[in-house]
């Protein structure tokens, strides 16, 4: 069944930038911003995106993206996945021949996202002042398509992380990813405690932040 392109969504940015984070770090990337999330991660990044915005249709958005010429697309907010008509988004980017990733929470179903697409799915360390909303039930739906991404403020935030990484053998699902929480934990400090403890994960900045620092559309 093809994609319901007349659906309606409430936009808040399209911009073309290179992917900051997960294996596709470093990729030029054209980011569509969906507005609205239900968390309210302490050190979130993105609260301009809680609301506002306009409504578009999916194909308003495919049009839009189709400027930028860039073959790879990543989906994020807020979180795209409050917003039911995302599904029909994802689809469409498909369907137009796109390769294409999901950023969302982990704190919503991400069961019916098109298989075609890869999910980049946050697991809330507890100084997210978030953890009690991750879904836990995602964890048996990823597969090696999929990565898994945690954002660590502390050595409680790590050593919650380890303990969650090994109780789920989350590594022989898909890649995992630990990074700091910008100014709340030194880069140099969480790649020593992950070389120490001989993790089978991957360390990651946000890319973009080196770059271009919090400008919002980079």
């Amino acid at each position: 069944m093809s994609a319901n392109t007349a659906a309606r969504l409430r936009l808040t940015e399209i911009f073309h930038s290179l992917q900051g984070e997960s294996t596709r770090a470093g990729l030029p990337t054209v980011f569509v911003r969906l507005t609205g999330c239900p968390l309210r991660c302490v050190w979130c990044d993105t609260a301009h995106a809680f609301h506002g915005g306009a409504t578009v249709t999916v194909a308003d958005v495919l049009d839009q993206v189709a400027t930028f010429r860039c073959s790879t697309v990543c989906v994020t907010g807020g979180e795209p996945l409050a917003q039911k008509t995302c599904l029909d988004l994802l689809a469409a980017l498909c369907d137009a021949g796109y390769s294409v990733s999901l950023e969302t929470s982990g704190a919503l179903d991400i069961g019916a996202v098109d298989a075609r697409v890869a999910r980049i799915m946050d697991i809330k360390a507890p100084d997210s002042r978030e953890a009690a909303r991750n879904r836990w039930e995602n964890i048996s739906l990823l597969n090696d398509r999929d990565e898994v991404k945690f954002v660590l403020a502390s050595r409680a935030d790590y050593e919650w992380a380890v303990t969650t990484l090994h109780e789920h053998r989350l590594d022989r699902r898909c890649t995992v990813l630990f990074s700091p929480v910008q100014g709340l934990l030194a880069p140099e400090q969480l790649a020593q405690w992950i070389l120490d403890d001989h993790l089978p994960i991957r360390f990651q900045l946000q890319l973009h932040k080196v770059l271009w620092g919090n400008a919002q559309g980079r």
